[in-house]
């Protein structure tokens, strides 16, 4: 498989449907980016290092995703918004497992 299909809610609460290449080693918040489905400059401020948080997202499916990291459990203790389906999209890579993933992107504040 080439491409996942991801549907995304964004901050106006409009949903989109995109596809994700699983062959570029892109991560969540990449395909997010890449769609513009957020303002410039608003999300992935630290460029994915798990540091700003701003790439914070609601996972809305039942998927298996990859284990939380350190880095990433400790972003989130001090992250605003912040729900028991909260990730950080940064450390979420892109794979054939995510297909048909439902996000949410958290408000900025």
């Amino acid at each position: 498989m080439q491409d996942v299909t991801i549907h995304i809610t964004d901050r106006e609460g409009i949903k989109h449907t995109v596809l994700a290449p699983t062959d570029m080693a892109m991560n969540l918040m990449e395909v997010v980016r890449s769609y513009e489905l957020a303002p410039e400059g608003t999300i992935g401020i630290c460029g994915g290092m798990a540091m700003c948080a701003s790439c914070q997202c609601y996972i809305n499916s039942n998927h298996k995703l990859n284990e939380k990291e350190a880095e990433e459990d400790a972003m989130l203790a001090e992250a605003f918004n912040v729900k028991n389906n909260s990730r950080l999209s940064c450390q979420i890579p892109i794979s054939e497992t995510l297909n048909e993933l439902e996000i949410e992107i958290a408000p900025e504040y």
